[in-house]
C-alpha cells in the first residue's frame, strides 16, 4: 500500500522528464508523501514548480541548498524513504553511480539510501545498447539495485527501438513489488477469481457476461501490496497479468472451479470476485452452427456453485469473501447470498448505478458482515475500494 510511504523521486535530464510528472502525480494520488530531486539538466526539460504543485513537497536541486523541512537533504531524503526511484535514469547517471561517484544533490542521495533504489532508464536506442551501458547495469544490478526496463518503440529522436521509458503503470507496480514485503499480510495466501467465464456454443460462439474483470485485478494487486502471496485464477479478460502474481488462466466455469479447488488447500483468504456463468449448453456443437431458421434454441444447464461449495467445505481459520452484482433490492439479495454460501463478507454493488457498472474504472459498494454489519463505501477507484475490502478481511481476522 502507498497510503503513507515516503517515496524520494529522482528525475535527471532526459525527454522522458515530462513522463515523472505523471508518476508523481499517480503517486501523490494513491497517498504517498513524494519528494523530488531534479539534475540541473532535468530542469531544462521541466520546471521544479510543476512537481511542487503535484506533490505539495519543495523540489530539491542544489546539493548546498538549505530546506526547512531537512537538516541534511542529501542524508534525510535517503535515509527516510522507504523506497527511492529514479526515473528517468539517463545513461551519465548510470555510469556515476556504477562507479560511486558523487557530484551533485541526486547521485549523492542514491549512495546514501539503505533503502530500496529503482531505476528506470531512458535513452537512445543506440545509448542503451552500448556496451558501457549495459555493462553499468549489470554492475548495478549486482549490488542491490533495481530496475525497471526501458520499452521498445519510437522515440523523440525518430528512432525506433529499446529506450522509451516504461509505462507509469508499469513503474508503478514495481514500486509496490518493492514495498510488499513490508506490509500487513505478508504472513496469508490470497486466492483471487476474476473476469468473466465463457461457456462455449460451438467452435465459435460462446455465453458470456459483461465482468471486465478489473476489481479482482485490484484486489489482486492490493494484496500483493501488502506482502500477500497472491493465486489470481482468471477467466479471460484484456488486463495485463499483475506484477508479482501467480496467475492460472481459464475460460470456463468447470475450468475455474478445478483452478480454485487445485489451490483452496493454500488459501488463508478466497475472494470470488469473478463473474462465473450460472449456466452452461448441455451440448456443445463440434463445427460452427450454419444459420437455418428464424431461431436457435440453446439448452442450458446449471455449472456448479463455486462459492457455494467453498462455503459449505470452509476449513478452519479461512476468510471466504463473495461478490453480488445486482440490479435490484441490492441488500436484501446480498444478505441471502452471505447467509446461503457461508461467507464472512459480502460485497454488493448495483450494476445500474453511474461509476459502478461493467469495464468502469470506479465502483461503489456495500459491504455486509456475515454478523450483520453494513458499511456502505462511496464511489471510488476500484484500487481503492480493494484495500477498504482487505481492510474488512483483516478486521474480521483479527477479531475472530
Amino acid at each position: 500500500m502507498l497510503e503513507g510511504r515516503f517515496i524520494t523521486l529522482g528525475v535527471t535530464g532526459g525527454i522522458a522528464a515530462y513522463k515523472a510528472a505523471e508518476l508523481a502525480s499517480r503517486l501523490n494520488g494513491r497517498g504517498a508523501a513524494v519528494h523530488v530531486i531534479m539534475t540541473r539538466s532535468a530542469g531544462e526539460f521541466i520546471r521544479p514548480l510543476t512537481f511542487e504543485a503535484l506533490t505539495g513537497n519543495p523540489v530539491y536541486t542544489d546539493l548546498f541548498s538549505a530546506s526547512h523541512l531537512f537538516r541534511m537533504p542529501h542524508i534525510d531524503l535517503a535515509g527516510r524513504a522507504d523506497v527511492m526511484v529514479v526515473a528517468p535514469a539517463t545513461a551519465n547517471l548510470l555510469g556515476k553511480l556504477a562507479h560511486g561517484m558523487a557530484d551533485d544533490l541526486l547521485s549523492t542521495a542514491v549512495l546514501a539510501a539503505t533503502c530500496p533504489v529503482l531505476i528506470c532508464p531512458a535513452m537512445n536506442m543506440n545509448m542503451y545498447a552500448n556496451q558501457v551501458v549495459k555493462d553499468n547495469i549489470a554492475r548495478l544490478a549486482q549490488y542491490g539495485y533495481h530496475f525497471v526496463e526501458p520499452e521498445v518503440g519510437r522515440m523523440a529522436c525518430g528512432h525506433f527501438g529499446q529506450g522509451r521509458l516504461a509505462e507509469t503503470e508499469t513503474i508503478m507496480g514495481a514500486i509496490t513489488t518493492l514495498l510488499a514485503g513490508q506490509g500487513d499480510m505478508k504472513d496469508l495466501t490470497v486466492l483471487v477469481t476474476a473476469g468473466g467465464t465463457r461457456e462455449p456454443i460451438d467452435p465459435v460462439r460462446f455465453v458470456t457476461n459483461r465482468s471486465s474483470g478489473k476489481m479482482g485485478y485490484a484486489l489482486a494487486e492490493a494484496a500483493f501490496s501488502r506482502g500477500a502471496r497472491v493465486i489470481l485464477v482468471s477467466a479471460p479478460t484484456c488486463l495485463p497479468g499483475p506484477a508479482g502474481v501467480e496467475t492460472v488462466l481459464v475460460e470456463s466455469a468447470g475450468e475455474m472451479r478445478e483452478a480454485v479447488m487445485r489451490f483452496y488447500p493454500e488459501a488463508d483468504v478466497v475472494i470470488k470476485a469473478a463473474a462465473v456463468a450460472d449456466y452452461r449448453c448441455a451440448r456443445v456443437a463440434e463445427q460452427k452452427i450454419k444459420k437455418d431458421g428464424e431461431t436457435l434454441i440453446l439448452e442450458l444447464v446449471k455449472n456448479p456453485d463455486i462459492l457455494a461449495e467453498l462455503g459449505r467445505n470452509k476449513r478452519e481459520g479461512v476468510t471466504l469473501v463473495g461478490f453480488a452484482a445486482e440490479t435490484r433490492d441490492l441488500e436484501e439479495n446480498a444478505r441471502q447470498k452471505l447467509d446461503k454460501k457461508n461467507l464472512d463478507l459480502l460485497v454488493a454493488n448495483d450494476v445500474t448505478e453511474p461509476g459502478a457498472g461493467f469495464g468502469t474504472d470506479t465502483n461503489i459498494v456495500k459491504l455486509i458482515y456475515s454478523g450483520g454489519r453494513a458499511e456502505d463505501l462511496p464511489l471510488m477507484e476500484k484500487s481503492l475500494v480493494a484495500h477498504r475490502i482487505l481492510d474488512a478481511v483483516l478486521e474480521i481476522r483479527q477479531n475472530r
